[in-house]
């Protein structure tokens, strides 16, 4: 990874911060975003305070802007003269009913984690294929199986993981690299920032974290996966035995994600 041309979203925190560090690392140059100007400010100051050497430009963006989006790769490229991986990773998670959910809590889960990825592949793209690049999604394993009450959060990695593939299909002769990383329960601050049924922040997470994957083992699979150009990448054991499972016996997987859920602390349902 040396010397290459790394945008990362949502870098100022959880999956995002722990690859920002893990590309440093490895001698990258590193174009930053994410909406957390003092977050942005304190990972740049600890990469220049680490790096003597090191090339970073951070910018706040908020990827469900066009706008901020294309800005960004401008300046990137403005900086750098070119792209060599794009991973797209800034997002947002939700915990609430949809009977209960107000809709524009979906459009901001849309918003960030769908468009998002969309408006910042799209600027990016013609300096990926003219590098034969990478363009990654952190998508989740409720992009395979639908999660219970989390029907925006499903619906936009869902959403993703369709607009990846498609991807990757056009451009299966053009050289381009596209990888769908599909983390599960990981100890980030996602939980924490999840929207509740009025939009409002969760708060504490009900859930347990430091039972979870860390960010920095998510981030060791991720780089391993862009060097050796994987299509896809599930990641915990509890995920990948999901994924395959649900394959053949799907109601028995619908019936085990109510059981499970409906025990978190707080669970917007019980079973009956």
């Amino acid at each position: 990874m040396q010397n290459k041309v790394v945008i990362i979203t949502g870098a100022a925190s959880g999956i995002g911060l722990a690859l920002t560090r893990a590309f440093a690392d490895q001698g990258a140059c590193l174009c930053l975003a994410d909406k957390s100007a003092e977050g942005l400010n304190s990972v740049e100051q600890e990469l220049m305070q680490r790096y003597a050497s090191i090339q970073v430009l951070s910018l706040c963006t908020d990827v469900s802007k066009e706008a901020d989006c294309k800005a960004l790769i401008d300046a990137c490229v403005s900086r750098f003269g070119c792209i060599d991986i794009l991973i797209n990773n800034a997002g947002i998670s939700m915990r609430a009913l949809f009977k209960d959910l107000e809709l524009d809590v979906i459009k901001k889960l849309m918003d960030t984690n769908f468009w998002g990825t969309v408006y910042c592949t799209k600027y990016a793209l013609p300096y990926l294929l003219a590098h034969k690049g990478t363009v990654a999604g952190i998508t989740s394993v409720s992009g395979f199986k639908g999660l219970p009450a989390r029907t925006g959060y499903s619906a936009s990695k869902f959403a993703m993981k369709g607009f990846l593939e498609t991807l990757r299909i056009e451009h299966l002769y053009d050289g381009l690299h596209v990888m769908i990383i599909a983390p599960g329960f990981t100890a980030s601050n996602i939980r924490h920032t999840a929207l509740t049924a009025d939009g409002s922040p969760q708060g504490e997470t009900p859930r347990n974290e430091g039972k979870m994957m860390s960010a920095e083992a998510v981030a060791k699979h991720i780089i391993k996966g862009i060097r050796k150009r994987k299509k896809q990448i599930v990641l915990t054991l509890q995920g990948k035995a999901l994924v395959w499972i649900d394959k053949f016996f799907p109601g028995f997987v619908d019936r085990m994600e109510f059981k499970v859920m409906s025990r978190e602390p707080d669970s917007p349902f019980k079973k009956p």
